[in-house]
């Protein structure tokens, strides 16, 4: 996809559409516009006790925004159910750009000074696109979510797009809709102005929990 700028990048996202790139070695850019969509509705997020107990036990420390491009590269990185990425080097660029213009953010997990886990996406107005997480120990990557759901709810967040449904996003409540429904959703969150940072960029575990089930 040739000359396609960080404005078409935005653009994509207001009318529900996303990049993605067939291999990591794959140059070319492709745009996606499922007839499906997995969301996770913020007052409707499942966060079982066990989880609820490793996020308030701080395990992790939980950062925002301190190491975008290494949580994008461990996301790319081959997996062993996964040996394939469709980030490639022009997506990895695109949402460098995007996160030094402060639309795109991470939130990572860390322990003894080790990124661990985490997940980045996009924020717009009142909604949050999720692209990829990784983890590379036992809760991380559920952890970051659980601060991002956390983090949208108290910022007044309307969407939490997750793309593609999985088993793994079943588990915290998502929800499979169709095209229509996810532009009906999409244009209310527009409508909204959305702050990432009504939390503070570090927030213990307790405090992540509270703000769920305040705004819940």
């Amino acid at each position: 996809m040739p000359d396609f700028t960080l404005d078409d990048l935005i653009a994509c996202y207001a009318r529900g559409v996303f990049p993605m790139a067939e291999a990591r070695d794959d140059d070319r850019v492709f745009l996606v516009d499922p007839k499906l969509r997995a969301v996770i509705p913020l007052d409707g997020f499942h966060l079982a006790q066990r989880l609820a107990r490793t996020v308030r036990s701080d395990r992790f420390e939980v950062r925002v925004d301190t190491s975008f491009e290494d949580v994008v590269a461990a996301c790319a990185e081959p997996r062993p159910d996964r040996q394939e990425t469709w980030i490639n080097e022009p997506i990895r660029a695109l949402y460098a750009a995007l996160f030094a213009r402060g639309m795109a953010h991470s939130v990572e997990c860390w322990r003894d000074g080790m990124l661990m886990g985490g997940l980045y996406g996009v924020a717009l107005q009142g909604a949050f696109f999720g692209e990829s997480m990784f983890s590379d120990a036992t809760d991380a990557s559920k952890t970051a979510l659980v601060h991002l759901v956390a983090r949208l709810k108290a910022g007044g967040f309307r969407l939490l797009d997750a793309q593609f449904m999985t088993p793994h996003l079943a588990r915290f409540g998502a929800e499979e809709i169709t095209r229509r429904q996810y532009h009906a959703r999409l244009e209310a969150a527009l409508a909204v102005e959305g702050d990432f940072f009504a939390l503070p960029k570090k927030v213990s575990g307790a405090q992540a929990l509270q703000a769920i089930s305040q705004a819940s």
